[in-house]
């Protein structure tokens, strides 16, 4: 190194030294003190030094607790955070720091409290005039709560106020509350009622440890003073019109409801208006009607009854007073009169709508053809006969419905054994389809059942259906499908329109219990004949391959109902013999080795030409002996004479 590099050097360590060395190793800790956290906040304590290139740290508290909290060192500064705060951060904590062989302390008081909500107001029961009601300001979730007040205001005027100053045996949040029992008079109605909370922390400012909630009083009166008017009388002809007004007070103002006593006791409601008009009156309209005023601290009737008088002469509606009638179809409403010589005849319906049929008069009958029936037939008609100056008007309600076709039962595929198969039962163009109950089973057991009678039905033909998913197997063969749908019109009939569909299961089956055999044995002898069988019993039928593997490639083999007959077996006959049978659902495969012998190889092997070989040769020898005889003999005369010979020998 050169000599003024080194100079250099030692120079700027020496100003270091003195640098640092005019600087003191001092501690803070932020806050300086004492920190109020709120029990479920997050805080940190932040602890730094200087006059110290690397101090080191540690944090414990007064009591050496646990610190409840997550210390994070970076450089100079250490922090101490505490999320969420709780009770076991309410401590003393201690900031140690270390430089070299120097060690300085800090200390900062945590404090806790809880005070995370609004003030609640409750009320025992309504508000109602000159009764006694009692609220109740209910401060949750404090601490501590010997320092909570709690002051409950109506208007400006103090109700009551409350100190909690007992002592506290355990640390825990604590819900406190403030009851008034007191009568509500006309001027409370838009007083505020005010319930004020504070916790006394000097401390802390006032935003945290204030808090208000303010009602305002609704002072309710039960009804009273209900009123009826009746216009014209109580008294009316069959045919005539009634117009019937209802008044009650009360606070908030009373809900008219009009309704009727029925002769079972029951109550049938009929209008929620102030005004009720009956048109057409009948005999049977006649009885007491009722007007009822409410409101939710009370109720006020006041009853009236009708009388509904008959008129001199009567009217007959057919096919009855209601009737359902499928869409599409015709239907034919009759109106008959007795006890009037010329009456004269007019249809119309309840509601004044076009009467979307066709009215012919005869004599004494008229009536109104709805051909088709639509929905635009969904009425009361009313047939009203005038016979010189008195008039009678009677009813009767169409109710169209469609249900013109059996359920339809979709399988979303072929049921295979073991397989989820998901059913449908479809009910096409039905009407009112929320009156619609459908119900699927197997054999005789339910499957699914449902009602649609819940569902918002619609003015117009839909289809419904019921899904479920089921698991078929072998043992489902056979058995019956049955979708049965109910179609409720109440109104009308007693017994709902029923219909059904249903549907034998065949339980489809993947290939198995296959069968490979071959016959004689699967080792037979060259020459021999041989037949391979495979066969397979199953549901659906399976198509059957017949295969001789090779290395080179398999050959299909034809086959006759799964039988292969291989004639004089020779040795490239032999090798491994392969099934597959399969079907839509699967296939499945079975193999088997032919071994053929050939005939060097068996000792016991004698053929037909072998046989008649050695039936020639033993032929042949003696005759080749026999000329060999007479050809010495002939030799030994010069000639020879097969004729004389056998002379020769008489």
């Amino acid at each position: 190194m050169p000599r003024k590099m080194v100079v250099i050097f030692g120079v700027s360590n020496l100003l270091w030294m003195m640098f640092a060395a005019s600087q003191a190793f001092e501690i803070e800790i932020f806050p300086e003190y004492k920190i109020f956290a709120q029990i479920g906040d997050s805080i940190s304590l932040t602890c730094s030094t200087t006059g110290c290139e690397s101090p080191s740290f540690s944090w414990r508290t007064q009591i050496d607790s646990p610190l409840n909290g997550k210390v994070k060192n970076e450089g100079s500064k250490s922090t101490l955070t505490m999320d969420p705060v709780s009770f076991e951060n309410e401590h003393s904590y201690l900031c140690t720091a270390t430089c070299g062989a120097e060690k300085l302390e800090k200390e900062i008081q945590v404090d806790i409290y809880s005070f995370p909500k609004d003030p609640e107001i409750h009320f025992s029961g309504p508000l109602e005039f000159e009764k006694p009601i009692t609220v109740t300001c209910l401060v949750p979730n404090v601490y501590p709560f010997d320092r909570l007040q709690i002051d409950l205001l109506k208007g400006n005027q103090l109700m009551k106020n409350q100190e909690f100053l007992e002592g506290m045996l355990t640390k825990s949040l604590v819900t406190k509350s403030l009851e008034v029992t007191f009568t509500p008079v006309n001027d409370d109605i838009g007083k505020a009622l005010v319930c004020q909370a504070k916790l006394h922390i000097p401390e802390l400012d006032d935003k945290s440890t204030e808090r208000e909630t303010t009602q305002i009083l609704q002072v309710h009166s039960s009804p009273k003073n209900t009123i009826v008017s009746v216009n014209p009388s109580t008294r009316l002809q069959e045919g005539g019109s009634v117009t019937m007004t209802c008044s009650s007070e009360g606070l908030p103002a009373p809900q008219i409801y009009w309704s009727k006593k029925l002769g079972d006791g029951n109550v049938q409601l009929l209008s929620e208006n102030a005004t009720l008009t009956l048109i057409a009156m009948r005999m049977e309209d006649s009885g007491i009607y009722m007007c009822e005023g409410v409101n939710p601290v009370g109720r006020d009737k006041k009853e009236v009854e009708l009388i509904v008088q008959e008129k001199p002469f009567a009217i007959e509606l057919s096919p009855g007073p209601q009737v359902a009638a499928q869409i599409g179809d015709s239907l034919v409403l009759t109106c008959n009169v007795t006890g009037c010589g010329a009456p004269s005849f007019s249809w119309r319906t309840q509601i004044d709508s076009p009467l979307s049929g066709k009215a012919r008069t005869e004599g004494a009958k008229s009536t109104l053809t709805l051909n088709p029936v639509s929905f635009d037939n969904e009425h009361s008609y009313l047939c009203t006969v005038t016979c010189g100056n008195k008039k009678l008007e009677k009813g009767i309600q169409v109710i169209p419905y469609s249900f013109p076709r059996d359920p339809e039962i979709k399988m979303s595929s072929p049921p295979v054994n073991g397989n989820p198969v998901t059913l449908s039962c479809v009910i096409p163009e039905v009407y009112p389809s929320d009156q619609l109950e459908i119900q699927l089973l197997k054999g005789d057991s339910v499957m699914k059942h449902q009602n649609f009678l819940d569902m918002v039905g619609k003015k117009s033909l839909e289809t419904r259906s019921l899904e479920m998913t089921f698991i078929p197997t072998t043992e489902d063969t056979g058995k019956t499908l049955v979708c049965q749908a109910k179609l409720h019109i109440v109104e009308v009939e007693s017994e709902p329109k029923q219909r059904q569909s249903s549907q034998t299961l065949h339980v489809n089956v993947a290939p198995k219990d296959i069968q490979l055999t071959v016959f004689p044995s699967e080792s037979v002898k060259e020459g021999d004949t041989v037949t391979i069988s495979c066969t397979c019993r199953n549901v659906p039928k399976t198509w059957i391959i017949l295969k001789k593997k090779a290395e080179t490639g398999d050959t299909v083999l034809k086959s006759t109902d799964g039988a292969y007959t291989i004639h004089k077996a020779q040795l490239q006959d032999a090798g491994v013999y392969e099934c597959e049978s399969k079907n839509e659902i699967g296939l499945q495969l079975r193999s088997l080795t032919l071994d053929v012998r050939g005939k060097e190889n068996d000792r016991d092997y004698f053929s037909p030409e072998l046989l008649v070989l050695y039936c020639a040769s033993s032929l042949i020898i003696p005759a080749v002996g026999m000329i060999i005889y007479f050809a010495r003999k002939a030799n030994m005369k010069g000639s020879y004479s097969l004729v004389e010979a056998q002379k020769s020998k008489v």
